[in-house]
């Protein structure tokens, strides 16, 4: 209960300041937790923390299901879904080869690039949670995290613009922002910024790309069951409880059975699950042992996000996101 209820003051903390300030929620969190490192060494915290970092995790991603529904992918019709699916492997697949050429994990490499491609710090910690454990594997959690959610302010603020200069209409920059920017949040900010229809199209395409986040799991945890590391700790569980709970919000939800009053508290609850959660996996983790890590995977993010962006942009000029 102490380390539990330590996760949940930061998370009280960064929100009011989130909220009152602006900022994103989730580094916050993360940073408030790095300074408290001290307490995951040791003493009456270490429990709570990890139950926080595991368990409470896995249940904020269970209720993302609750913001999709079967109707809202279908009504974005064939090339909005082209081109996600596209941007999400292609993206994952560059991620794992940059990975290998700058000398990193190829574990370091699939993260991030699910990250950049899918939802940001809500899919990074979705996939870290099915990878195997090993000794660099929550610094690389640690690291995503602030990579694309750094990454993903920044786009907010930015890719606007380029839809200004570029003079995309509403339904094209709609389909830009939501297959471009990582996090939920930013890509619901950027998209309203424009227009009210930008910012519909928007969402349903982050949506869409948040739904990937299914099969995307059940490929790591194929992946990993197939090349898990030798050590026990390192087996993937064939359907984790929280996926299966993911998809059954989904269907649920697609059925209209969720009152919107619902919809919204388990929305409100799952932020709340993550937020707790990474301010966790921040108390585990030390400054000093991110310093280790050095530029590249700093680099190999940004080389993810510049791709995902360059290959959304290129799908809109062929007219295929529109199909």
């Amino acid at each position: 209960m102490p380390g539990l209820m330590i996760c949940i003051t930061i998370a009280l903390a960064t929100t009011f300041i989130a909220d009152h300030y602006g900022g994103p929620t989730l580094l916050y969190a993360l940073l408030f937790g790095m300074t408290l490192h001290f307490l995951s060494e040791e003493g009456r915290c270490l429990a709570g923390v990890e139950f926080a970092a595991k368990k409470v995790l896995r249940l904020g991603v269970a209720l993302l299901g609750v913001r999709i529904t079967i109707e809202q992918v279908a009504e974005l019709g064939i090339g909005p879904v082209l081109t996600v699916v596209c941007g999400v492997m292609l993206t994952i697949a560059l991620g794992a080869v940059l990975a290998r050429l700058m000398g990193l994990d190829r574990d370091m490499g699939l993260l991030t690039g699910g990250s950049v491609a899918i939802c940001g710090a809500s899919a990074a910690l979705a996939l870290s949670a099915v990878m195997p454990r090993h000794a660099s594997h929550e610094r690389n959690t640690i690291m995503t995290v602030v990579g694309v959610t750094t990454l993903s302010t920044m786009a907010m603020v930015t890719y606007p613009l380029i839809v200004g200069v570029l003079g995309l209409s509403d339904t094209d920059a709609g389909i830009f922002l939501g297959g471009t920017i990582h996090d939920v949040a930013q890509v619901v900010g950027a998209g309203y910024m424009i227009s009210e229809g930008t910012g519909d199209v928007s969402t349903f395409v982050k949506l869409l790309r948040v739904a990937m986040l299914v099969p995307a799991v059940l490929v790591f945890m194929f992946l990993f069951r197939r090349h898990r590391h030798e050590e026990g700790s390192g087996k993937v569980p064939m359907l984790p409880g929280f996926l299966v709970a993911f998809v059954a919000l989904v269907i649920v939800n697609s059925l209209g059975w969720i009152p919107p009053m619902v919809t919204e508290g388990f929305t409100d609850l799952s932020r709340w699950c993550l937020v707790t959660a990474i301010a966790a996996l921040g108390i585990k983790t030390s400054f000093q042992k991110l310093a280790v890590v050095g530029w590249k995977p700093v680099i190999l993010m940004v080389a993810e996000t510049v791709f995902l962006l360059l290959l959304v942009l290129a799908f809109i000029h062929f007219d295929l996101a529109s199909l």
